[in-house]
């Protein structure tokens, strides 16, 4: 079953097209593991990460923030991108404390999620935080964003992603992993 899972292609060339602030785009020439041979526009990002913090009290961690994708403000779980040189585990805790103030008492990796492989290279680690709501610090944004943050419980969460307002894929997949395999 499924002989070729997880087997590399061959990159028979690559030539970067474009390359921004965010995101690159490299073009690909490729022979696929079961021996196409195929052109791929890739999409090649910095690993991320998305935080579960929850509250010993199952208070979850939300965050509103403008995102350019949507043209709106998005509620969602905190997010953000792994520094060179830094672990997932370190890029929550500071994300955690950068963008909401919370301090991280315990940093765990859930499990690791691809956004759309078909033509990106990204993925985000998604990242289980327990902290005591009592302990907040400063907070410190990056010179272009703002984030609001509140305390939601956990059932409410579910019930936004259930009708559709909470719909961030990194979102659904965080709480669903949490809810299946670690409550």
């Amino acid at each position: 079953m499924f002989k070729t899972w997880h087997h590399p292609g061959k990159i028979l060339d690559q030539k970067n097209v474009y390359t921004g602030r965010v995101f690159a785009v490299d073009q690909l020439h490729i022979q696929t593991p079961d021996g196409l041979k195929i052109e791929r526009d890739l999409i090649k990002t910095d690993p991320t990460i998305t935080i579960l913090a929850i509250s010993p009290a199952d208070q979850v961690v939300m965050s509103s923030e403008y995102r350019a994708g949507v043209n709106s403000d998005s509620v969602s779980l905190p997010a953000g991108i792994v520094n060179p040189g830094e672990t997932s585990e370190q890029a929550a805790a500071r994300e955690l404390r950068e963008e909401t103030g919370y301090v991280a008492q315990s940093v765990t990796k859930m499990t690791r999620i691809t956004s759309s492989e078909g033509f990106m290279d990204q993925f985000a680690d998604l990242m289980l935080i327990k902290f005591d709501p009592s302990e907040r610090v400063e907070r410190h944004f990056d010179q272009d964003e703002f984030v609001n943050s509140q305390l939601v419980p956990l059932q409410q969460v579910v019930d936004w992603i259930r009708e559709g307002k909470v719909n961030t894929a990194q979102a659904v997949s965080a709480i669903g992993y949490y809810t299946m395999f670690l409550k």
